[in-house]
C-alpha cells in the first residue's frame, strides 16, 4: 500500500427503500473510480445515511465520516468520494456547507465524474498554515 495515495471515504445517501438498487450501483461506481485514481479506500467505507437522515441537514453517517477523515488527515491526503454532487445535497447551499465541513476536517470532495473541490480545499488549508 502506498502511504502517499489519498485515502477515499465513500459517502452516499438513500431516502427511499426502492432506491437501494441505484445506491448499490453508485457505490460500485465509486469503488471503480477510486481504483482507477489509485486511491485507497478507507476502512468503514461506505458511509451511508438512510431515510429521514438522508434528507436532514444533520447527517449522522456523514458526521462519522468527517470524524474519521479528520483523524486520518494528519497522516495522508484524504477525500470524500461521492457519485455526484447530488449525493451530498440537491440544494447548492446545503451541499456547499457539507463540503465546507469536509474541508475544515482537512479533506476535499470529489465525484466519479471528475469534479472536485481539491484546489479550493488546498488553498484554504495553505491559508490556515500560513
Amino acid at each position: 500500500m502506498n502511504d502517499l495515495a489519498p485515502l477515499a471515504f465513500i459517502y452516499d445517501r438513500c431516502a427511499s427503500r426502492r432506491a437501494r438498487r441505484e445506491l448499490d450501483m453508485r457505490l460500485t461506481g465509486c469503488h471503480a473510480y477510486a481504483d482507477r485514481m489509485g486511491w485507497v479506500l478507507a476502512a468503514g467505507s461506505p458511509w451511508r445515511d438512510f431515510g429521514v437522515d438522508a434528507l436532514a441537514p444533520h447527517r449522522p453517517a456523514l458526521g462519522d465520516l468527517v470524524t474519521a477523515l479528520r483523524a486520518e488527515g494528519a497522516r495522508r491526503p484524504v477525500l470524500c468520494l461521492v457519485h455526484d454532487w447530488g449525493r451530498l445535497a440537491t440544494d447548492d447551499t446545503h451541499r456547499q456547507r457539507l463540503q465546507q465541513r469536509i474541508v475544515e476536517a482537512g479533506g476535499w470532495t470529489a465525484t466519479t465524474f471528475g469534479e472536485s473541490d481539491e484546489h479550493a480545499a488546498r488553498a484554504i488549508a495553505a491559508g490556515r498554515q500560513a
